[in-house]
């Protein structure tokens, strides 16, 4: 049997409404068969830690990554899997910053959460976590977790974590990988694709809790008052600024916007270029209007996520690497964030 840790920090997935006033609150994991039974029919063993105070992802911050990575490092050796549930908001965040944190995964970490709460008739909550679950207790006739990278598990697609974000608020598919494909898909059965599960190179577990704060991000848009940023193109505010621009990496020609970061770069400041598509990459020099870029030593991100520009910054700057050594660690793939 299968020994899986359910770690619980807060979110949809883990409320029920109170009967009585009708307010949602979260339920004790501890009872997790009184409201997913099917779970019993599942040949494991199933523990649950959940966080003193659950929180709504979205006050998601360094330190709840640390106490998770924490939990994961702690238990890794008594555990085969571990399903993170979480809220969906920050869901793209979190396992983006856990995929660099946790390097050397030789087990399967899985996020998921809900749309619905699990007590509500409808809710996406149930399949989620009994697939989770599953997903995180699968092992191949060698012995060997069938996944072993930190991954999103949401509404039939399994996907790597590093390279989905949340798309809907609404829909229970609420998330996307649309520059890698999926993990695996959860029909009659879960039907694994083998050839794109990421395999590490590291003999044993690596954890890394230190996190960078001194991040900023800009966001272009027609007529954006660049003067506004001026304070964050300042090396004592900020380490390095994730800079989304339009298509595949394009900006205005703009004579403050291209002096600000200029200067930064001169100071020791690293800019990294995502695109603000939701699929697609970077490709600096393409077009005139992303040459002085190229030139000036913007690095491009590539196919990044948002989300993992930002985490794979915050997870870089917190070592005490220099400026340089930093801009060649960022158009490298550390853990299948990007394509190189």
């Amino acid at each position: 049997m299968r020994n899986i840790l359910l770690i619980y920090t807060g979110g949809t997935i883990g409320m029920i409404k109170d009967q009585r006033t009708g307010e949602l609150r979260s339920f004790d994991f501890e009872y997790i068969y009184d409201h997913v039974p099917e779970l019993e029919r599942i040949n494991l063993n199933l523990k649950s830690i959940s966080f003193e105070k659950p929180i709504d992802s979205s006050e998601i911050n360094f330190e709840h990554w640390k106490e998770i990575a924490e939990i994961i490092e702690t238990n890794y050796e008594y555990y085969d899997g571990f399903v993170v549930l979480h809220g969906s908001d920050t869901m793209a965040f979190t396992a983006s910053a856990l995929s660099f944190m946790l390097q050397g995964l030789q087990k399967p970490v899985i996020l998921t959460g809900s749309q619905l709460p699990i007590g509500t008739i409808r809710t996406d909550g149930k399949e989620n976590l009994i697939t989770a679950v599953e997903i995180a207790a699968a092992y191949d006739e060698k012995n060997e977790a069938i996944v072993q990278e930190v991954a999103v598990y949401f509404e039939y697609s399994l996907y790597r974590g590093n390279r989905c974000s949340k798309i809907s608020a609404n829909q229970f598919e609420a998330f996307q990988s649309p520059n890698y494909p999926e993990l695996a898909i959860a029909g009659v059965s879960i039907d694994f694709s083998i050839e794109r599960l990421f395999r590490t190179t590291l003999p044993t577990l690596q954890v890394h809790t230190a996190f960078s704060n001194q991040i900023g991000m800009v966001k272009l848009f027609p007529g954006i008052p660049i003067e506004f940023y001026k304070s964050l193109f300042e090396l004592q505010n900020t380490k390095a600024i994730v800079l989304e621009t339009y298509g595949a990496g394009n900006a205005p020609s703009d004579s403050i916007l291209q002096e600000y970061i200029t200067k930064y770069i001169n100071s020791g400041g690293i800019v990294l270029n995502v695109t603000q598509c939701s699929s697609g990459a970077v490709k600096q020099g393409t077009y005139q209007t992303s040459a002085f870029f190229q030139k000036i030593g913007v690095i491009s991100g590539g196919n990044l996520t948002t989300e993992a520009a930002l985490t794979k910054l915050q997870y870089l700057i917190s070592f005490n690497y220099s400026p340089k050594e930093i801009c060649i660690l960022l158009t490298k793939s550390l853990v299948g964030e990007m394509d190189i």
